[in-house]
């Protein structure tokens, strides 16, 4: 047997050729991109001058145009150049298989179609081409159409090669049939590569939709914070692009690419994950007293058992006088004056009682000696002697600053230790990898006193300290929020300098945010007008 090696040669070129495009469609995770490079990588193979790409649509009802190319027309139509707006091709007719059509033929059958001359062909309709052809001066003449499908031997989409060149005379050609199977593989590969990427973008979609959701619901536990974690990613990402586009100054070297801003968009909309286990009820608390129910409710029963005390102590004084026949108005007129000086009493303290109870006034020492002196006081249930004031009430009255007793504002703050808790568990890409640690430590502070681990600045990264910030700017300004009242935005970018200059947050990022305005938009969307003033 006599081994023709010129021709082992090009099959051997072939192949490697096939194996190398196969291994730069898998590399190609953009999808626009990778239905580009097959239309080019497919054409450069062939030799063919124009290429069209369709992929089947969600319901498996029509061929789309993905991409359209013809190098002697210089057209470059679909992916990331200008979009196609052709109306798609049936694949029924009057509720019937669309066989006119050669694309959708393709696409019914799996078979392979391969045409000499579109002109002089029969069995299909050519008008379209016709009619390009006529207002262009194009000339189409032979035609490789082949399906694409997946593993699963599904047909996801049709490749059609117009005009194969002669090498030499750059005439159009019929497309060789010992070409059509290695064009047929590489289409196959093709399609595996488009499943890949849908696959992976789908699954990415899947994971953004889910991290959105929990968000959302977190948010939703309290009608005080919904939207909160949603404003704070905007916010962080708005930050990050501003810094992205410095080119002087502390940020000259910051950048961070599409990858990397996607994960510090994910770590922004899983930073308050860990609320998912902090009550409602601390969550929520407006008041000093709040608790699973209204302590005040209590206090404000109690007080009006104390009111009626002092009616009926004043009645059976007056039944008292009665009965020894002693009826003296003067003396019903002393007995009903007391009984309204201890009213107004009782009163003036109740009012004080609440005005302690609101989380916007600070307790002085004063104030606390006043409170312990009400809880000393007595009244008579069922003939046991009970405080004013129980030691819980107290205790939270007391609170200096705030609605927060130290255990509850610990029980807030384990919600960043849970956030690192939870999302420790999950298996993050690569390229996800810092989530965690960017999501934990928006509580973080410069010097270190912040939690959940107390890191300081040479262990918190730009990303960390960014949403920091929009975490508080966002918390500063927000209108939703029942124990205070929004601030302004000059006030909220004070509050934030003077925590620069206390060294919890980063100077740089605020003088940026500051200057930049990086805030105008959000303050526009997000704020009520009274609220922007700078």
């Amino acid at each position: 047997m006599t081994i023709d090696h010129n021709k082992m040669g090009i099959a051997t070129s072939l192949v490697k050729k096939l194996t190398e495009i196969g291994i730069a469609l898998s590399a190609e995770k953009n999808l626009s991109r990778l239905l580009e490079k097959i239309v080019e990588e497919s054409r450069n193979f062939s030799n063919a001058d124009a290429g069209t790409l369709y992929i089947m649509d969600d319901d498996e009802e029509h061929l789309e145009f993905a991409i359209v190319q013809n190098e002697t027309m210089n057209i470059r139509m679909g992916g990331e150049a200008h979009p196609i707006t052709w109306p798609p091709v049936p694949l029924k007719k009057d509720g019937k298989p669309n066989f006119s059509n050669v694309s959708s033929y393709v696409a019914i059958t799996g078979t392979i179609v391969n045409i000499p001359d579109v002109y002089e062909a029969e069995g299909f309709d050519f008008s379209g081409t016709r009619a390009f052809d006529g207002g262009t001066g194009y000339r189409s003449k032979s035609m490789l159409v082949i399906p694409m499908k997946n593993k699963e031997n599904e047909t996801i989409g049709v490749l059609q090669l117009i005009n194969a060149l002669d090498a030499e005379t750059k005439k159009p050609i019929p497309f060789a049939p010992a070409y059509v199977d290695i064009i047929a593989s590489l289409a196959s590969q093709a399609a595996v590569a488009i499943t890949n990427v849908r696959l992976y973008r789908d699954l990415e979609r899947l994971f953004e939709s889910f991290i959105e959701t929990i968000a959302t619901a977190i948010d939703e536990k309290s009608p005080y914070t919904a939207g909160h974690i949603r404003r704070v990613q905007e916010l962080t990402i708005a930050i990050a692009q501003k810094m992205n586009e410095q080119q002087e100054g502390p940020f000259k070297d910051f950048f961070l690419n599409e990858d990397e801003l996607h994960e510090l968009r994910l770590a922004a909309w899983l930073h308050d994950i860990g609320k998912i286990v902090t009550p409602e009820n601390v969550i929520d608390k407006s008041t000093k007293l709040q608790k699973v129910f209204d302590l005040e409710n209590l206090i404000d029963t109690r007080y009006e058992i104390f009111r009626r005390d002092i009616a009926i102590k004043a009645l059976e004084e007056k039944l008292s006088l009665c009965k020894v026949g002693a009826l003296e108005e003067m003396e019903f007129i002393r007995i009903d004056q007391k009984a309204l000086e201890q009213y107004s009493l009782l009163e003036e303290e109740k009012e004080f009682i609440k005005s302690c109870n609101k989380s916007g006034e600070f307790m002085d020492d004063e104030k606390i000696v006043r409170l312990k002196k009400i809880a000393e006081k007595k009244w008579n249930y069922q003939g046991m002697d009970m405080p004013y004031l129980t030691e819980a009430e107290l205790y939270n009255l007391s609170i200096k600053k705030g609605s927060l007793t130290p255990e509850e504002r610990k029980i807030i703050e384990n919600h960043s230790l849970v956030t690192y808790k939870m999302l420790s568990k999950l298996p993050f890409p690569k390229k996800l990898r810092h989530v965690l640690k960017y999501a934990a430590a928006h509580h973080e502070k410069l010097d270190g006193t912040g939690y959940p681990f107390g890191k300081k600045a040479e262990q918190l990264s730009y990303p960390e300290r960014i949403i920091a910030i929009a975490d508080i700017f966002e918390a500063l300004t927000a209108k939703d929020r029942p124990y205070k009242k929004p601030m302004s935005v000059s006030t909220a970018l004070e509050v934030l300098d003077s925590l620069s200059k206390s060294g919890h947050i980063d100077g740089d990022i605020l003088d940026l945010f500051i200057k930049e305005k990086v805030y105008a938009e959000y303050a526009q969307r997000e704020l009520d007008p009274a609220q922007i003033d700078c």
